[in-house]
């Protein structure tokens, strides 16, 4: 799945592994068994949900013991498109994770969220994960094991070269990575525009020159700041030599890189902190910066869960209710790697006192913004973005406008091709 491609590999080599007994989704099953499509992501990710499984389900079904959980899990690179699949051949489970859901909305295959909730409940969710989650002003889209990135640096090198602290704007940025390099720092700051995540990496920059992918009126690639992200990047970073290959550097290199002290600087998840740590590596983290000052909005990362109608909304709801309530919060919902998605989750993870390292990036959740999700076309404007979008700050390739104004044709054309197939 797309927004944990990261996450394989770059902090162990662990493989995937199932996380409970595996049985098909179909509907062959009585009325009161909910079959649950997951992703497995092994020992990559290591916490929260996802290694937990078993035991929420068991709690689940002793308190419901009319409703019986049926899970199967698939590795996380192939949960979008074994889920599309089933759906294709009318085999859709009853509830799954994924990275897509607009299409399945726009269809009519989803249950609103606000069919499944208790108005507390959904009311609890932070209202940017929400909103990510809306098609046509409606939410299908259920937030979960969600992440936002800060700027990670590492203390020791920063040290080495005499910066006094982390950079608070883009120009004190540009300046402690030309202080990187002078000390002997192999890549001053990881640019990791390379086909993986490289549209999280692109939308990061944006938003911190007040841009983006889109607008209320649809996408939006060639707007004025776009233009110039890309270009203070190509001209002040990657031309001198301060971001290495950006085009060919994948989010899973950049951790890798950094955790080896050859990178200096790089915008990073939570993920990363229990690695550095056993890593012993020298590290601070702070809110990535706008151009002139102060901190930039995150880019919101979440994978999706989603409740297909097929006849079992009443149980559905009783599972989902039961995952997002406080006290499974509380037992489930933190970890190494991803945050909360609900008010009430947010403060309970703060009150721990071994989440403390966790607190600066569940403060900045409410601010987080988000690539289109809700647009049926955006897996294929995306895929387009991440194999494009490094070769705009390439001093020897194509002009940042020339590059975005050719996403945009793309992007335009997706859009009609959606409509008139939808």
């Amino acid at each position: 799945m797309q927004r944990r491609q990261f996450l394989r590999g770059a902090l162990t080599v662990a493989s995937a592994a199932a996380l409970g007994g595996l049985t098909a989704c179909g509907s062959d099953e009585d009325d009161n068994t909910l079959n649950l499509l997951a992703a497995s992501y092994g020992k990559s990710v290591g916490s929260g949900i996802t290694d937990q499984w078993d035991d929420f389900i068991s709690a689940f079904e002793k308190k419901h013991p009319d409703i019986k959980v049926k899970l199967e899990t698939v590795p996380f690179t192939r949960i979008d498109e074994e889920l599309a699949k089933r759906v294709k051949e009318g085999r859709a489970p009853d509830l799954s994770q994924g990275n897509v859901f607009a299409a399945y909305a726009e269809q009519g295959k989803l249950h609103r969220a606000s069919d499944l909730f208790r108005i507390p409940v959904q009311a609890d969710f932070l209202t940017s994960f929400a909103q990510a989650g809306e098609v046509d002003f409606a939410q299908y889209g259920i937030p979960f094991l969600a992440s936002t990135p800060r700027l990670f640096y590492n203390t020791a090198l920063f040290e080495k070269a005499g910066i006094s602290g982390p950079p608070r704007s883009w120009d004190g940025l540009r300046e402690a990575a030309r202080a990187l390099k002078k000390a002997g720092v192999h890549t001053p700051y990881g640019l990791a525009l390379g086909p993986e995540a490289a549209e999280d990496e692109a939308l990061t920059w944006m938003l911190a020159a007040n841009g983006g992918y889109s607008s209320t009126a649809g996408y939006d690639f060639l707007k004025g700041e776009n233009i110039h992200a890309l270009s203070w990047l190509r001209e002040e970073l990657v031309a001198d030599g301060l971001a290495g290959e950006p085009a060919r550097l994948t989010r899973t290199k950049a951790y890798e890189g950094f955790l080896k002290g050859r990178i200096g600087m790089l915008n990073a998840h939570p993920l990363l902190l229990g690695t550095a740590d056993k890593a012993k590596l020298p590290y601070a983290h702070t809110p990535f910066p706008k151009e002139t000052g102060g901190a930039a909005p995150p880019v919101g990362l979440t994978d999706w869960l989603m409740a297909f109608k097929n006849g079992k909304r009443e149980q559905a709801g009783a599972f989902l209710n039961f995952l997002y309530g406080a006290d499974s919060a509380r037992e489930y919902g933190g970890g190494q790697g991803t945050l909360p998605v609900t008010v009430s989750g947010s403060r309970a993870l703060r009150k721990e006192p071994s989440q403390r390292p966790l607190r600066p990036f569940i403060d900045q959740m409410p601010d987080a913004e988000f690539q289109p999700m809700n647009h049926t076309s955006w897996p294929a404007v995306r895929s387009r973005v991440q194999h494009s979008i490094g070769k705009a700050v390439d001093p020897k390739g194509p002009s940042p406008r020339s590059v975005l104004a050719s996403l945009q044709r793309a992007a335009d054309t997706a859009e009609r091709s959606t409509r008139s197939t939808g």
